[in-house]
C-alpha cells in the first residue's frame, strides 16, 4: 500500500507541475494569437491542474487499510474522485462549445503561426504522459492515475486537432478563402467534444463502481474455473464481484456435500479464498457461503 501511495503521488505531482507549463503555455499563446483552439486545451490543461490536485489528495486516503467504520477499505475514494473529474470535464466541454458557437456571429482572422508550434508541443508532452499514467495505473490497478491518464488521452487529440485547426486558418487567410478562417473554431468545438466523451465515459463508469455493478462475465467465468478445479465443490450456487476502486471484493455460494464436517467445509474455503487470490492480486476479500448437496 505504502509503495502505490508513493507512485501515485509522484505520477499526480508529475500530472501537476507539465500540465501547469502546458495550461500557462496554451492559454497565453492561444490568447495572443487568436486561437480559439488553443486557448481550449489550456482551458482543458487548467482542469487538469485541479485533478492531479484532487488526485494527491486522495489517493493517500484510497489507500487506507479496512477500519472499524470501514471494513470494506477505502478503495471508492479513487472512485469518486473520477467521477468529480468527469464532472469538471463535463462542464468544461460545455463552456468551450458556447464559446465557438458565438464565435461565428463574429468576423474572424487567422491565429499566429506559434499556437500552431504550442499545439504541436502539448501533443508530444501528452503523449508521453499519457503512457506513461496509463502504464503506472493497469500496474496498481488505480482508478485515480487511470483518470489522470484519461485526461492526458483527451489532450493529445485535442491539441493535434488543435494544431490542424490554425493550420487551416492560416491557410485560409494566405489564399483568401474566408470560411477556412472558422476552421479554428470548429476545432475547439472538436476538442471540446472530444473532452465531452472522455467525461462521459469516466462517469459511466464511475456510477457503474459505485452502484456495484457485477464485473464483466469473462471474469466471472475466469473465478468460476478456478473454483470448480477443487472437487469438493458439487455447484457453484451464486458468484458475484464488484469494484471497490482499486480492487475487487467477491460474494461466492458453493454446495458441498452435507456430510461434510465444519471444519472440512472452512477449510475448503480457505483454500478457495488463497487460490483465487494468488491468481488475482487485485481481489482483496473473497465471502464464502457453503451450501450442504444431497445427491438426488
Amino acid at each position: 500500500m505504502e509503495l502505490r501511495e508513493s507512485i501515485g503521488k509522484k505520477v499526480a505531482w508529475i500530472s501537476v507541475w507539465s500540465n501547469v507549463v502546458l495550461m500557462v503555455g496554451k492559454l497565453l499563446f492561444g490568447f495572443r494569437s487568436g486561437s480559439d483552439a488553443v486557448f481550449a486545451d489550456g482551458i482543458h490543461s487548467a482542469a487538469d491542474v485541479f485533478a492531479s490536485v484532487i488526485v494527491l489528495f486522495v489517493i493517500g486516503i484510497a489507500n487506507k487499510p479496512p477500519d472499524k467504520e470501514h471494513p470494506y477499505g477505502h478503495g471508492k475514494a479513487e472512485v469518486i474522485i473520477s467521477g468529480i473529474v468527469g464532472i469538471l470535464l463535463l462542464l468544461v466541454s460545455l463552456y468551450i462549445i458556447v464559446e465557438a458557437v458565438l464565435g461565428f456571429f463574429h468576423p474572424v482572422k487567422a491565429p499566429d503561426l506559434m499556437a500552431m508550434w504550442v499545439a504541436l508541443f502539448s501533443f508530444f508532452a501528452k503523449q508521453l504522459l499519457y503512457l506513461y499514467s496509463l502504464k503506472v495505473s493497469q500496474k496498481y490497478n488505480s482508478k485515480a492515475i487511470e483518470a489522470i491518464a484519461y485526461d492526458h488521452k483527451a489532450d493529445i487529440v485535442a491539441s493535434i486537432a488543435a494544431a490542424v485547426g490554425v493550420s487551416i486558418s492560416i491557410i485560409g487567410q494566405s489564399e483568401n478563402v474566408n470560411v477556412l478562417l472558422y476552421a479554428d473554431k470548429v476545432a475547439s468545438i472538436f476538442v471540446a467534444y472530444l473532452i465531452f466523451k472522455i467525461a462521459k465515459e469516466m462517469l459511466s463508469e464511475s456510477f457503474n463502481i459505485l452502484l456495484e455493478r457485477n464485473v464483466n462475465q469473462e471474469l466471472i467465468r475466469q473465478y468460476e474455473s478456478i473454483v470448480f478445479k477443487f472437487p469438493e465443490v458439487k455447484r457453484i450456487d451464486r458468484i458475484r464481484a464488484r469494484e471497490h476502486g482499486h480492487y475487487i471484493l467477491v460474494d461466492l455460494r458453493i454446495s458441498i456435500d452435507h456430510e461434510k464436517t465444519i471444519k472440512e467445509g472452512h477449510d475448503l474455503g480457505r483454500a478457495i479464498k488463497k487460490r483465487l487470490m494468488e491468481k488475482y492480486d487485485n481481489i482483496q476479500e473473497v465471502l464464502i457461503h457453503l451450501n450442504p448437496y444431497y445427491e438426488d
